[in-house]
């Protein structure tokens, strides 16, 4: 896949969760949807339970643990989805320079500035996406849930993960590693390594996921290839357990990461990682630079 240049990689590379005065709803041309992605803000607080080397949310400053106004989520997506379906958004800043083939809504993302399946009412935040999508018939736009797999155990995020299957949304899942040492260096949680891996096999014994995984330089060194093996034999432990993995999104920094001697691979490196997983595994791999 080609590396996007000039104001392309530059709308590609900006993916911030600010717009106008919206406090949930914003914009991003996304080259993994492939389109406009309405991202849902669901971690105003920016609270996580994962500290990502990798992570560019600057989490020194909070605006405070507030639940999800469902009123104010409902209007600011209906207006999101007016201006992106009426072509205004194009009218708009950065967005003035979207490539032509890419101005259409692609999918509305969960996701946020942290964990978003660690909202508290998330099953009520994905009842309302699914009925506005079902409202205003977006038959080709997916709901998309974008996690870190840590909570889908979670009574309420189950709630919410069978709205999604109800509505054809897909979950597109974070894994980082393939072993326990390199996921604590790279995610640094307390959350057990094996708690991510059985929540991923047991929503893709539910449905068909995308696994989407970020590949770096740590302190100028990729993933070994002892690591990269383990992490190959991670997703084949998925598939053998019964589980459906649609896609692996293999994709490396684009922005400013907290830590900064985290860096990202070339192309060349991250293309040679995907094809190595693609070999290994079998499965549907597309590889990403931004």
């Amino acid at each position: 896949m080609n590396e996007p240049s000039g104001p392309a990689r530059t709308l590609f590379g900006t993916h911030g969760r600010s717009f106008q005065r919206n406090l949930y709803v914003y914009p991003v041309l996304s080259r993994r949807s492939g389109g406009i992605s309405i991202g849902v803000n669901l971690n105003r607080d920016k609270s996580c339970n994962f500290r990502c080397v990798y992570c560019q949310v600057d989490r020194s400053e909070s605006c405070g643990k507030e639940p999800i106004d469902l009123g104010r989520l409902r209007d600011e997506l209906a207006g999101m989805i007016d201006l992106v379906v009426s072509g205004r958004l194009f009218e708009e800043g950065k967005f003035r320079d979207a490539p032509q083939p890419l101005r259409h809504l692609k999918d509305i993302a969960l996701s946020g500035d942290g964990e978003p399946t660690a909202c508290t009412n998330f099953d009520e935040v994905v009842a309302l996406c699914a009925e506005i999508r079902r409202q205003r018939e977006l038959r080709e736009v997916k709901l998309v849930l974008i996690t870190n797999a840590s909570l889908l155990h979670q009574p309420n995020v189950r709630r919410g993960l069978e709205i999604l299957d109800s509505s054809d949304g897909e979950i597109w899942a974070k894994l980082d590693a393939g072993t326990e040492a390199y996921f604590k260096q790279v995610a640094r949680s307390e959350i057990p390594f094996q708690r991510i891996l059985d929540n991923l096999a047991e929503a893709a014994r539910a449905r068909p996921i995308v696994i989407q995984s970020m590949m770096m330089r740590i302190h100028g060194e990729p993933p070994s290839p002892a690591e990269q093996a383990a992490y190959c034999d991670r997703l084949a432990e998925i598939v053998a357990a019964g589980g459906r993995i649609k896609l692996v999104q293999i994709y490396t920094v684009a922005r400013s990461p907290t830590e900064e001697w985290v860096a990202a691979l070339s192309a060349v490196e991250v293309d040679a990682i995907a094809e190595s997983v693609r070999r290994r595994t079998g499965l549907p791999v597309s590889a990403f630079y931004g």
